[in-house]
């Protein structure tokens, strides 16, 4: 998937548990460790700000574009 999660790098960054930042958004902590694996289809802009507002951080902190690469056929001859 194109979109890389790097929650996990901002916890480490920001010393905080996982744990802490599921009860202070909200969620359980099962589903906050699926959205560290960015194992998860999508977030609701509700939750991506609780967990910005308590990390100090920009939603660009947590979720990082990486295109897939796109094999270009060789033409036959």
């Amino acid at each position: 998937m194109p979109i890389i999660v790097q929650l996990d790098i901002m916890l480490a960054r920001r010393k905080v548990k996982s744990k802490d930042l599921a009860e202070h958004v909200g969620i359980t902590e099962a589903n906050m460790s699926l959205l560290k694996q960015g194992r998860v289809k999508g977030v609701r802009f509700d939750t991506l700000e609780k967990i910005c507002d308590y990390l100090q951080c920009q939603p660009a902190d947590l979720l990082v574009y990486e295109p897939e690469a796109q094999v270009t056929p060789v033409p036959r001859p």
